[in-house]
């Protein structure tokens, strides 16, 4: 049996006005989706405790079969796992976003214009890391570049007990209220403030002006935590696999599980990934032997952080069409497997962060009759099946450990 799950980050949302009172996921034209809706088992997945914060780590961490209460240690640790940074016992990981602020004098009065600076490219966003580490990195900090507009901060023997707001939940708003608070945050805020200081005239950001985008004019932190530690997934499921990420979050939850990371070509985290490329690289790693692929998909949920509603629905169609599509193309003449759709978190457009509803499942064994030849894969549908409460025994059903919750 070969076990496939495609998780489409953030993409869940609310009714939208403009596509007839619909969500985009009962709106997008997702045949393949709606099949497996028809043939599976569907129903509503709780990914986030109610004393957690309804972000991708937490909400993956579940999906993937761990419980967040248990096992979490904060968000930067496991993505400086695949960034293969080693952490030392008493040192914290930060995220370390490159945003583009606007222009008022005072940095509190500064409102965040764009978490992401316009997505600036990978190869832009290294020379602005290496310019700040050279100023602002010493023997207590050490930057390192990421991919686009994500990089990482480790804080040697650091404090990790800090109030600290991901810059997108909070798109437009004045970020004085959302700074570094608790004892000794002043340290990250002289590095914020510092690093405006140093990117808002720098060669790069003049040349991305010159071009219509918006300049990385300051770093953010956030997503603090120390060393993190998974039990085996192969122990614990018996199931040899990996996992196909643009991101280095998932990428660092797939290490730290024993997983392998895979690379694909042309990954991006956004609607210009390589859709395609991730499931044509899936069906290879099974046929090599591998028993377990983990797809992540983050571009629904960069959209609904964007606001950019063709863009949301148009990736949740890729999903459907390249993803989705391809992979049951490639696994037919796989005798036996068995393939899980769902999400981490709905991301709405509304209000352009996550929240901590449930998301919709569903899954699909090969050969399975149609039961139902009005179902489909949406929010509505989900809703009248099976409600998972503690997420993480969703992986023990879908894997055969468990047969009913």
């Amino acid at each position: 049996m070969k076990y496939i799950i495609v998780l489409g980050d953030g993409m869940p949302d609310y009714p939208v006005k403009e596509l007839q009172g619909k969500t985009p996921l009962q709106y997008a034209r997702t045949p393949n989706m709606d099949m497996l809706a028809r043939r599976g088992k569907v129903g509503m997945l709780k990914t986030v405790p109610d004393d957690m914060p309804p972000g991708s780590d937490v909400a993956n961490l579940t999906v993937m079969g761990y419980d967040p209460t248990r096992c979490y240690t904060g968000r930067s640790p496991l993505e400086a796992v695949a960034m293969g940074v080693e952490l030392g016992s008493d040192d914290v990981a930060f995220r370390c976003n490159l945003v583009a602020l606007s222009e008022e004098e005072a940095y509190e009065k500064k409102k965040m214009l764009d978490y992401s600076a316009d997505e600036i490219t990978s190869g832009e966003a290294k020379l602005l890391i290496e310019d700040i580490s050279k100023e602002l990195g010493d023997d207590l900090f050490h930057f390192y570049a990421g991919v686009s507009y994500r990089h990482l901060v480790v804080w040697k023997n650091g404090l990790e007990n800090f109030t600290l707001t991901p810059p997108h939940d909070i798109p437009g708003k004045e970020i004085g209220p959302f700074l570094p608070r608790g004892d000794k945050s002043t340290v990250l805020l002289q590095l914020m403030e510092k690093s405006h200081y140093l990117l808002k005239d720098h060669r790069v950001n003049r040349e991305r002006q010159a071009r219509g985008l918006r300049p990385a004019n300051s770093i953010w932190l956030w997503g603090q935590g120390r060393r993190p530690s998974l039990d085996s997934f192969e122990e614990k499921y018996g199931l040899e696999g990996a996992v196909i990420s643009a991101v280095d979050l998932i990428k660092g939850i797939g290490i730290c599980a024993g997983l392998e990371a895979v690379n694909v070509e042309g990954a991006t985290g956004n609607i210009n990934t390589n859709f395609r490329g991730k499931a044509l690289k899936a069906v290879s790693k099974l046929m090599e032997g591998r028993e377990f692929i983990y797809i992540h998909v983050e571009a629904p949920d960069e959209a609904g952080h964007r606001g950019e509603l063709d863009v949301k629905v148009r990736a949740i169609e890729e999903i459907d069409e390249k993803v989705v599509g391809e992979l049951l193309r490639g696994m037919d003449s796989f005798p036996h497997y068995r393939l899980m759709v769902l999400s981490d978190h709905p991301t709405p457009l509304s209000l352009r962060t996550h929240t901590r509803e449930a998301v919709p499942f569903v899954i699909y064994d090969k050969g399975t009759p149609q039961r139902d030849p009005e179902g489909s894969f949406s929010e509505k549908y989900a809703h009248g099946g099976l409600f998972i409460e503690e997420g993480y025994r969703l992986m023990d059903l879908f894997t055969g450990k468990i047969t009913s919750i």
